[in-house]
C-alpha cells in the first residue's frame, strides 16, 4: 500500500480551533466515503497557549517535525481572545505571527495564492452588478521583497533612534513568480473553457486573449525593484503570446480593484503589495470569512505547503461558537486539490468539498449561523 498523505493540523489561536474542528469533521467524512489514504496529526503549537506554558511559540525542532508532512493546515495565529478578557495572555504581533514567516521561509513557500471569486450567496460589497463577475487570482511573491527581514534599529529607545528595513529582490525569485502567474493564467483559461464561461481580454496591439496577467509595482517611486519586475515580466511574457498582459501601479490597482474588479484575471505582486491587495480582493469576493489562502512551494515536493484562511484569529468572537468556517473549508478544499499531485484521488474530494461549501453558501448565505451548524450542514451534503 502506498504511503499515506499526511497533514499537520495546527489550529493555533482564537477562532482557529473552532473552524479547524469543522474542517476535520469534513475530512473525516470524505476519508470514510472515498477510502482516502489520508491521515493527520494535531499540534498544539504554534499558539499563545504553548508560549504561555513554554515561553516560546513552538518547540525548537518545529520545522523538522513539520517537514515530515505533505501539507500544513493552519487555523489562525494572533490575539487568542476573547477580546473582553483583559487578563488574557497576549503577545506582540511580531512574536505571535513570527512562525508564519518562519514556515514560509523554512519551506520556501514562495507562492502565496489567493483566489477571489464571488460565489452565489456571498455578500456583494460593490453595488455595481458587474461585481458579481469578480473572478481573479492574486499571486503574491512570498519569499523575499519587503518581508525579507533585513535591517535593524540603531540607538533604540533614544531620540536619535534609526530604524532600517531593507527590501531584497532577486532575479530568480522574480522570474519564478511571474512565470507561475502566466502558467496559472493558462490553466484558468482552460478551466473556463471546460465550464463554458470563457472570458476575453484585449492586448495592447488589439488582439483578444482568453486570459490575462497584470503585474503590480510601484516603479515610479521604487524604481530599482520595479524596473527589475517590469523587465522580467516583459521577457517572460514573450513566451506566452496567448496571454494578455497589463501593468498597474499599486495605488492605481487598489482603485481599480474597487472600480472594475471584473477586468482582472491573474494578478502578480510583491510580498507587501500583494499582502494588501489580497485582503482587498477577499472583500470583493464576499469578505474574509469566505476567503481561502495557500502558501505553496510548487518546485520541491519534499517540503510541505501551508494552507490557511485569511480571517485571522478574530478575538472579538473567539469562544462564542459563531465564527464562520467557510473560509477554512474552502482552504481545506484547495489543500486537497493541491495534494492530488501525490494522490490523484484527493482532487475529486477537494472539488466535492468546494461544491458542498458553495451550495451551502448559495442556500444559506445571509443570516448568520453557528460554526457547528455550518459544519454539520456541509457534512450532510458530503454524506454518501
Amino acid at each position: 500500500m502506498a504511503h499515506p498523505t499526511r497533514i499537520a493540523v495546527t489550529p493555533g489561536d482564537g477562532i482557529g480551533p473552532e473552524v479547524m474542528a469543522e474542517a476535520i469533521r469534513c475530512l473525516e467524512v470524505l476519508r470514510a466515503k472515498h477510502r482516502l489514504n489520508l491521515e493527520w496529526t494535531r499540534f498544539p503549537w504554534p499558539s499563545h497557549a504553548w508560549h504561555q506554558e513554554h515561553g516560546v511559540c513552538w518547540p525548537q525542532d518545529a520545522l523538522d517535525q513539520l517537514r515530515e508532512f505533505d501539507a500544513i493546515l493552519l487555523g489562525a495565529l494572533g490575539d487568542p481572545g476573547p477580546a473582553d478578557d483583559p487578563e488574557r495572555y497576549l503577545l506582540p504581533d511580531s512574536e505571535s505571527l513570527a512562525p508564519l514567516l518562519a514556515l514560509r521561509k523554512g519551506f520556501d513557500q514562495w507562492v502565496c495564492e489567493r483566489p477571489a471569486r464571488l460565489l452565489k450567496g456571498a455578500r456583494q460589497y460593490l453595488a455595481d452588478d458587474r461585481a458579481r463577475d469578480v473572478d481573479m487570482l492574486v499571486i503574491r511573491e512570498n519569499s523575499e521583497g519587503e518581508y525579507v527581514g533585513q535591517g535593524g534599529r540603531l540607538r533604540k529607545g533614544t531620540p536619535d533612534e534609526v530604524a532600517t528595513q531593507v527590501e531584497v529582490f532577486t532575479y530568480r525569485a522574480t522570474e519564478r513568480i511571474i512565470r507561475y502567474g502566466f502558467e496559472q493564467a493558462r490553466l484558468r483559461a482552460e478551466d473556463r473553457v471546460r465550464q463554458s464561461r470563457t472570458r476575453t481580454f484585449q492586448t495592447h496591439d488589439g488582439r483578444v486573449c482568453e486570459s490575462q496577467v497584470c503585474l503590480i509595482t510601484k516603479r515610479n517611486a521604487l524604481g530599482h525593484w520595479g524596473d527589475l519586475y517590469t523587465e522580467v515580466f516583459e521577457t517572460v511574457a514573450r513566451e506566452y503570446p496567448d496571454v494578455a498582459t497589463h501593468h498597474e501601479l499599486v495605488d492605481a490597482a487598489c482603485m481599480k480593484f474597487v472600480q472594475s474588479p471584473w477586468r482582472f484575471d491573474v494578478v502578480v505582486a510583491s510580498n507587501l503589495q500583494g499582502d494588501i491587495l489580497t485582503d482587498l480582493a477577499a472583500v470583493l469576493s464576499g469578505g474574509m470569512g469566505v476567503a481561502p489562502s495557500c502558501n505553496l512551494n510548487p518546485t520541491d515536493p519534499t517540503v510541505p505547503s501551508m494552507f490557511e484562511p485569511t480571517h485571522g484569529s478574530a478575538p472579538d468572537i473567539a469562544g462564542q461558537g459563531i465564527a464562520d468556517p467557510t473560509a477554512m473549508l474552502l482552504t481545506t478544499a484547495r489543500m486537497l486539490e493541491w495534494l492530488a499531485r501525490k494522490d490523484p484521488a484527493l482532487a475529486s474530494a477537494g472539488r466535492e468539498l468546494f461544491d458542498a461549501v458553495a451550495a451551502d453558501l448559495e442556500q444559506h448565505g445571509g443570516p448568520p449561523r453557528g460554526t457547528h451548524d455550518i459544519g454539520e450542514a456541509i457534512c450532510k451534503r458530503l454524506q454518501p
